[in-house]
């Protein structure tokens, strides 16, 4: 019962969206603008920097906080983690973060496509994969303006990073998570390779080294 409870904590947790709740304060449902989607590159490219810091910052802080915080809460006698390893628990909570993120109760299940809260668990997880993904998906960003396209590169990358450097590799809880998010990814994100296929998506030009 408790594992059921914590699972739905860190999905309602999951669930609070940055630029929805920015959007409160500015009278605005940014899911009416711009791409329609409530993450961080549509809040940049419609509402401006300040207001995309603010929601990607809010999306990373849940993601680590339900993976810090909420698999540790007392609700019993005796606590899951007594009876259930450790680090599984972090990963299906982190993965209730993700899926409240991306289909959240609050708002009709219509979110955002989940990086920034994996980006939130990683900082707390697996550090070391951000200095290797992030990078990538600035380089991917630079060449090709795609932002879609860098998540969805930085993604894929994620198992490979977890097979060099994490203990036990993929045969670990946290290597089935870094399979199953990198494939979720690229399902939030079908729409995005579409438009590119049919050369409609948008491009960050400016921040392109190479142009037309």
């Amino acid at each position: 019962m408790e594992l059921i409870i914590k699972i739905i904590l860190s999905y309602l947790l999951g669930s609070f969206s940055g630029s929805m709740i920015l959007g409160k304060f500015k009278g605005i449902d940014i899911r009416e603008m711009g791409s329609g989607n409530a993450g961080g590159t549509n809040a940049l490219r419609t509402m401006g920097l300040i207001f995309a810091i603010g929601t990607i910052l809010i999306d990373i802080f849940k993601g680590y906080i339900a993976v810090t915080i909420l698999p540790f809460l007392k609700l019993g006698h005796t606590p899951i983690i007594n009876t259930i390893d450790l680090e599984t628990l972090l990963v299906i909570c982190g993965i209730g973060a993700i899926i409240g993120h991306v289909y959240p109760i609050y708002y009709k299940f219509r979110g955002g496509k989940g990086a920034g809260t994996v980006i939130g668990i990683l900082i707390a997880l697996f550090p070391i994969s951000l200095s290797i993904c992030l990078p990538i998906w600035l380089v991917v960003l630079i060449l090709s303006g795609y932002v879609g396209l860098s998540t969805i590169i930085a993604g894929i990358v994620l198992p490979i990073c977890t097979t060099i450097f994490y203990t036990n590799g993929l045969y670990s809880p946290f290597g089935f998570f870094s399979i199953i998010i990198s494939l979720f990814i690229i399902y939030t994100h079908r729409s995005n390779i579409y438009r590119m296929i049919a050369k409609s998506e948008h491009r960050f030009e400016k921040i392109m080294i190479f142009k037309k």
